[in-house]
């Protein structure tokens, strides 16, 4: 789905170009069938998540599920490309999956991944974190896994993008939610307010209320 108005594709082209990277497209075209992802650490393991908000936690679309697996590890939750995105604190991390879907993974340290490698399902991607290399804010380790739709703007370059542009005015063009989506066998869905949802899972329909934590079972 995309949701991509015309007042806010001014917005994100002004602040991309104003970095000297590409401008955004018209919306025309559309993502392919959400993929079929699986969570982005290993299964089995005890896994708290602060549940369901906005890229910026505050408004917008809400993209975003901050993860903490007991092992403090990410990793790829399908096959994909690898896109760096720099800042002067630091580089994050985006994957772009077939059919125009990206997932991103902001705050994790000791990065174990480089621009343009291919990665698997399950590919160790780094550590949980509270790394801010483009800004924003963290509190205790966890991983802020978000979605994105890029299906005219393959490999979109964000470096550089200050973080409170990426939540924003990027967000509002390419941020998909989280509400509906499931990941690993689990179905996430949003509350009404920010940080909070369930967790269902599917193969027992066993519920975890977000904030929460529940056992990363198949």
């Amino acid at each position: 789905m995309r949701k991509l108005h015309v007042r806010a594709a001014g917005l994100v082209a002004a602040a991309v170009l104003g970095l000297g990277l590409a401008a955004v497209p018209d919306a025309a075209a559309e993502a392919g069938p959400f993929p079929v992802l699986a969570l982005p650490f290993k299964a089995g393991q005890q896994v708290y998540s602060a549940g369901i908000h906005s890229d910026d936690g505050s408004t917008g679309v809400k993209n975003a599920l901050d993860l903490s697996p007991a092992d403090k590890t990410v990793r790829a939750p399908l096959a994909g490309t690898v896109h760096l995105q720099h800042c002067a604190g630091g580089d994050w991390v985006a994957i772009d999956h077939a059919g125009g879907w990206r997932t991103g993974y902001y705050h994790m340290e000791g990065i174990k991944v480089t621009d343009g490698e291919q990665v698997e399902a399950g590919d160790v991607l780094g550590s949980t974190g509270n790394a801010l290399p483009c800004g924003g804010s963290s509190t205790g380790a966890h991983v802020h896994f978000t979605l994105w739709t890029l299906p005219d703007e393959p490999a979109a370059n964000w470096s550089g993008l200050a973080y409170s542009q990426l939540s924003t005015t990027v967000a509002v063009a390419h941020g998909e939610p989280i509400d509906g989506k499931t990941l690993g066998g689990w179905l996430f869905t949003a509350g009404a307010d920010q940080y909070t949802g369930t967790a269902t899972h599917l193969a027992d329909r066993m519920v975890t209320q977000l904030p929460g934590h529940f056992r990363a079972k198949l």
